[in-house]
């Protein structure tokens, strides 16, 4: 119904359209938070080791297999507005950080939960959130007061912490293995800046192909091309390549404006044939003159440039992606040019070898051997497609958490041991706060608990009995006592070496602590009404015979 409201003389004024819904104070509050709850309880038990997959599937009946927080939470399309914002946090987890998406939607849920009983004893939700403000900024200066510092390029810690995020993965088994080739990647693409290093993921290129098993995915120094050579006559492996990268076609440029040609005689024809083919034989001298053996084209090739460049012992590849060319300029150090007349020997990039090789039915080029890459590849192969599309969730978050150690290396130990420490530090910090603050730093000391006590559910473990031993364990002192999944205990972290980076947890608890932060203040929810098909019109009354 409209919301009809009235003035002093009786006028009625209308606030809502027809149709809209509106929830009010502690009916909207419930109503949010119980959205946001269902969907950490979603992916609650994907957490960890032990944590289970969901299988996805979607209108179009393709099914997705993961157990990525950030991958569930976007295929499964939620339509309560609060459950959005829930999926937010996951997704600018994600992309900031690449890990932690479950764990930070757990955390805002919990956060959530907690506040709930606070309302219920007639505290505020805007003092609750200030108090949750307060006690995230705390959380975070105890998580850097016990964070270690860790040389940058350590190989060592760089693989553990890879190690680390993909053994809550589909592919723990595979995981030292895969944890070498990611390592490889990244500090092949890492960069010096005035402030540390820099890795851009853009310069590692993913390619997959179902076949083989996950331990035959393995990293190439250069690029691999979903591409075959495009002449049959062409050689199909060329040796110290030297490569010419051209943005433009190899082809007898169409008018942009339409043209006739008026031809009276079949000497005419021949000549203007023969004029088309010496264009493009002049494009392949060319290419010859600066000793270019391998061709890499942007745009197409035409056939009789294909001929010609047959001819010559060159090989070709055309139709290649933007984003593709430019990773090759960096691995194989050439200049992508934009006209062949433009060519010279300087732009040529290098590579010891450029082959088309079979992989199951399909031909691919890889351009292999570059003498410093900027860019490199990762080769994926799997049992079956929906494997490989998990693989490459997997790697994207080992890949990220391992740029973000070698871009801010301090390093905290996993098992949920941070969490237990900081929150039993908040709890003392607690009692040192007057007023209602202190009850809401105390309940975002629970909420921290939320995750060793989904990692200890997850594991099968009794969630009381371990949260307990747990606790006891860390007013010891035991600063890195946590849940050991795998075992099945709770214990030391730091022997087991389950490393996580300091920046993944620091976005957690940013993260989740806004956007509960945001679901608590509001108070009044208004829906506007889904436009509907206009109504049908009514049958005219039938005429009389």
């Amino acid at each position: 119904m409209a919301s009809v409201q009235t003035t002093s003389e009786g006028i009625p004024v209308i606030v809502l359209k027809e149709g809209s819904k509106q929830s009010r104070g502690r009916d909207a509050q419930r109503n949010n938070i119980a959205a946001a709850k269902l969907i950490a309880e979603i992916v609650a038990t994907s957490l960890g080791p032990r944590g289970m997959d969901k299988m996805l599937v979607d209108s179009l009946g393709d099914i997705t297999i993961t157990n990525d927080g950030a991958t569930i939470l976007k295929e499964i399309d939620a339509q309560h507005p609060a459950a959005k914002m829930m999926v937010e946090v996951a997704k600018a987890t994600d992309s900031e950080v690449g890990d932690g998406t479950t764990s930070a939607v757990v955390f805002a849920g919990a956060l959530l939960e907690k506040a709930e009983s606070l309302i219920d004893n007639d505290i505020h939700p805007v003092i609750i959130a200030d108090g949750y403000k307060k006690a995230s900024l705390k959380a975070i200066s105890l998580l850097g007061e016990i964070a270690q510092k860790v040389e940058p390029k350590n190989r060592m810690i760089l693989e553990k912490i890879a190690i680390t995020t993909m053994q809550t993965k589909l592919i723990s088994v595979e995981a030292a293995d895969l944890a070498k080739l990611v390592v490889d990647a990244a500090l092949d693409v890492v960069t010096q800046k005035d402030t540390g290093f820099n890795v851009d993921l853009n310069n590692i290129k993913v390619e997959k192909k179902a076949g083989g098993s996950v331990l035959d995915s393995r990293m190439i120094n250069g690029i691999v091309l979903d591409k075959e050579v495009v002449h049959s006559g062409m050689p199909k492996k060329i040796e110290n390549a030297k490569i010419a990268l051209i943005s433009a076609p190899l082809e007898i440029e169409k008018t942009e404006f339409e043209a006739k040609i008026n031809i009276s005689s079949p000497d005419q024809i021949k000549s203007f044939m023969e004029e088309e083919d010496s264009i493009l034989k002049g494009m392949v001298d060319k290419i010859r003159s600066v000793e270019a053996n391998v061709v890499l084209c942007q745009k197409g090739i035409d056939d009789i440039a294909q001929h010609h460049l047959a001819k010559s012992g060159i090989l070709a590849v055309r139709r290649i992606k933007e984003s593709d060319m430019s990773k090759l300029a960096k691995a194989t150090g050439g200049r992508i040019v934009g006209s062949v007349n433009d060519l010279t020997g300087k732009d040529l990039g290098e590579a010891t070898i450029v082959e088309e090789r079979t992989i199951e039915n399909d031909n691919w080029v890889f351009i292999e051997g570059c003498k410093n890459p900027k860019a490199v590849t990762l080769l994926i192969r799997g049992g079956s497609q929906r494997v490989i599309d998990e693989v490459e969730r997997s790697l994207h978050d080992a890949l990220m958490v391992v740029k973000d150690v070698i871009e801010k290396p301090s390093i905290v130990y996993g098992g949920g041991s941070p969490e237990a420490h900081v929150s039993s530090k908040l709890r003392q910090w607690a009692q040192t706060l007057s007023g209602r603050e202190q009850l809401a730093v105390e309940k975002f000391a629970e909420a921290l608990e939320s995750i060793p006590l989904s990692l200890a559910r997850n594991a099968g473990m009794n969630p009381i009995d371990a949260i307990t031993h747990l606790r006891s364990k860390q007013n010891a002192g035991e600063k890195w006592t946590g849940i050991d999944t795998i075992n099945g205990q709770v214990g030391d972290i730091e022997k087991l070496q389950i490393v996580e980076p300091l920046k993944v947890k620091e976005q957690v608890i940013k993260s989740a602590t806004e956007s509960a932060n945001m679901i608590l203040r509001i108070d009044n929810v208004v829906a506007a009404s889904r436009s509907s098909s206009p109504p049908e019109p009514r049958p005219s009354p039938e005429m009389g015979m």
